[in-house]
């Protein structure tokens, strides 16, 4: 098989993997899905017609640029949106330019996804939860906001940064990070207890 064909065929796979497998049972983002999807089909396309060109790499790397500062204003996208975008970006470079060795690419291109399944999973986000929070009382005390935090949020909060303290609408928008605290095992006696009462 031509590598071109076949270093375009993994790429679609590998893109697929990403956007469906990886990142939509996670996030339940399907507008995000199609947007992965199509930049990754449009960087494949551009490079491809680009490999013919003698300035392969430099072309290459300008579209990657170009394309790494684009900021999408309609919506507000969290640093793992980003991360997949650039995976997203990265796996189509790899697919239309490729590497002498195409084995290579592709090792590349599932190394990217299975990187980014890993970094994105409950391995590193499962104990350490982030929101933001709008409290309806203006607090400037950090102990008393953590303390009105970990009230509302049943956690403990690891760190919070204060992001609008509004004193005229008596609001505080604040971005907490926690650590969701277990519940507290019941004892026997109480679980026999709860048994019966279910019967």
């Amino acid at each position: 098989m031509n590598p071109t064909y076949l270093l375009a065929a993994v790429d679609l796979v590998a893109v697929l993997v990403l956007a469906l497998a990886v990142y939509y049972p996670r996030h339940r983002r399907a507008d995000l899905v199609t947007a992965f999807v199509a930049v990754n089909m449009g960087v494949l396309a551009v490079t491809i017609v680009l490999s013919s060109s003698a300035a392969t790499v430099g072309l290459g790397l300008g579209l990657f640029g170009v394309l790494s500062i684009i900021r999408l204003r309609s919506d507000e996208l969290g640093q793992h949106e980003i991360a997949y975008y650039f995976a997203a970006l990265a796996i189509g470079l790899l697919g239309g330019l490729g590497t002498p060795d195409p084995a290579m690419s592709i090792a590349l291109m599932v190394a990217l996804v299975a990187v980014l399944a890993v970094a994105d999973s409950k391995l590193l986000h499962g104990t350490g939860l982030r929101q933001v929070v709008v409290l309806d009382s203006a607090i400037t005390d950090e102990p008393t906001l953590v303390e009105r935090l970990e009230l509302l949020l049943d956690a403990r909060v690891t760190r919070v940064t204060p992001v609008r303290v509004d004193l005229v609408n008596d609001t505080t928008t604040v971005e907490v990070h926690y650590a969701p605290t277990p519940a507290p095992a019941m004892p026997s006696a109480e679980r026999h207890d709860a048994a019966v009462l279910t019967r």
